[in-house]
């Protein structure tokens, strides 16, 4: 499989500089920050009856990893037309980040701008599997008392609703409609669908007819509210499951991928379905992973969300609101690579979900924003999901009303500077249902140190050369190694983290 260019440590040929860029802001991007400067100062004043900023239609894929998506890897065996036309028509981000490599995690960070570590929200909820140690403390539910981005929003008199996956607690004071959404469809606190076919089992979706597949249903529910907050300003959470198991897709775009995969093989012999990868610490048996693209069913799963966003941009474009609506795609982790059906791929990229090597935490993200976002523009700042909360706000004019981890990347879309940020951090106290050891990990730049947390082991690598992350530097580079120890350690610190605990009558576990 060939590596794209975004992943071999090139800089982007146009469009946004990277972190250490110094493109000044052009004259839309400079327009746009006045404008929206203007708006919140005139909101502090006064109430308007319309909120002065655009639309934003938050899209969020399950479990769907950057080599995924035609967009940021040519070779892939999916095809995914409408999310291309997205990156088209937006900007790409080539090196975007979930907050973790499960999904509960992300979506925390999303909703809030923060670090999960802070709220001990480190596992998907609630996943408390044990491995040589017992896992480090969790809660299982996003607290009534955080701000959310919804909160923020509906707050300056924004339509608000949430459609799909939740999986952030549930009931009258964890659910959706008490975190800001005055509309809730399917939102609840599981994380798998039941079944992508109706009926769903879902208390918070009707089931429809039988057979009714539930990633067409989620685009025809929120197709409905975008016609029904047309005239009013609106935010729209898009959640997608796609493509989390079950591994359920219509038997139609099955059968088209089943025959795919038959020619892809006979034009190209796969050596072995899966490889053995060993991880970078031998202190396990080795991790079987998929190493080639090429299940139908998962490739079904794709293609059937991407043709429900397709719907969902179509509508817009249909009542005239593509030119004001901030469009946002994204994943919450990455791809699902060595558990639980292998379904997918990430080479060059290292492990996936479940695991801290980049294959768990890179993500597909583009944003559209006409008239802002130059058309077909890429950049390969480091982005993460705790970047959504500021930027967004920033864009809609809205003050929030805590602080955020995350930083404003809104000067990037009209074309300026990146944020200046010193490093994104990774905390992981758990063993994964993907088989991923507990572990932490640091970016500064393009070096990123990973961290075991049984026994204490750390290694380095250098993104820009090796995004496989294959070669460890840290024997080579102890003093930088060091550094980003040390530098991880003291965001331990500061954001309050939990470890591993001793099993009873068991040995002590590592402590940073």
């Amino acid at each position: 499989m060939a590596v794209p260019l975004s992943f071999r440590g090139r800089p982007p040929t146009r469009g946004p500089r990277d972190m250490t860029g110094s493109m000044r802001p052009s004259r839309v991007a400079i327009a746009v920050l006045a404008l929206l400067s203007a708006c919140a100062t005139a909101r502090r004043e006064r109430a308007p009856a319309l909120p002065a900023g655009p639309n934003i239609v938050f899209i969020l894929a399950d479990d769907l990893g950057a080599m995924d998506v035609h967009a940021f890897n040519p070779d892939t065996f999916y095809e995914t037309p409408n999310i291309d036309r997205l990156a088209r028509e937006g900007l790409a981000f080539t090196q975007a980040y979930a907050a973790s490599p499960v999904c509960s995690p992300t979506r925390y960070s999303i909703m809030t701008g923060r670090y999960p570590t802070r709220a001990r929200a480190t596992n998907y909820f609630s996943g408390r599997r044990a491995g040589r140690f017992e896992p480090a403390p969790l809660e299982d539910r996003m607290a009534p008392d955080e701000h959310t981005i919804a909160e923020a929003l509906r707050g300056a008199g924004y339509r608000t609703a949430h459609v799909g996956k939740w999986h952030l607690g549930s009931g009258e004071d964890l659910g959706p409609e008490a975190q800001g959404f005055e509309v809730n469809v399917g939102g609840v606190a599981g994380g798998a669908p039941y079944s992508y076919f109706s009926p769903y089992r879902n208390l918070k979706l009707p089931d429809g007819p039988p057979g009714e597949h539930l990633t067409t249903r989620l685009a025809d529910e929120a197709i409905a509210l975008v016609e029904r907050f047309a005239r009013e300003r609106f935010f729209l959470f898009l959640s997608f499951p796609d493509p989390h198991v079950p591994l359920e897709a219509p038997p139609a775009l099955v059968e088209k991928y089943r025959s795919k995969a038959l020619l892809f093989a006979a034009s190209d012999p796969p050596t072995a379905e899966f490889g053995l990868e060993e991880q970078v610490w031998p202190t396990g048996e080795p991790r079987h992973v998929r190493t080639r693209q090429d299940h139908p069913v998962y490739a079904a799963m794709i293609e059937a969300l991407d043709r429900e966003i397709g719907r969902v941009l179509e509508r817009l474009d249909a009542l005239g609101l593509a030119r004001d609506t901030i469009v946002v795609f994204t994943s919450d982790n990455g791809g699902l690579s060595t558990a639980e059906g292998w379904p997918t791929s990430n080479l060059p990229l290292r492990g996936g979900k479940g695991w801290v090597y980049e294959g768990g935490l890179r993500v597909p993200l583009v944003v559209r924003w006409p008239g802002v976002v130059a058309p077909g523009s890429a950049s390969a700042c480091p982005i993460s999901s705790i970047d959504f909360l500021p930027t967004l706000l920033d864009a809609a004019g809205v003050r929030h009303e805590r602080a955020s981890d995350g930083l404003s990347f809104l000067p990037l879309l009209g074309g300026g500077t990146a944020p200046e940020r010193d490093a994104l951090f990774w905390h992981y106290p758990h063993y994964s249902n993907q088989g991923g050891f507990p572990g932490g990990a640091v970016r500064a730049g393009d070096l990123k140190l990973v961290e075991n947390y049984e026994n204490g082991r750390f290694a380095l690598f250098d993104l820009a050369a090796d995004p496989g992350e294959r070669r460890d530097l840290s024997r080579e580079m102890p003093d930088l190694a060091a550094r980003l120890k040390t530098r991880l350690h003291r965001w331990y610190r500061e954001v309050g983290a939990h470890f591993l605990l001793a099993k009873e009558g068991g040995p002590p576990p590592w402590r940073p």
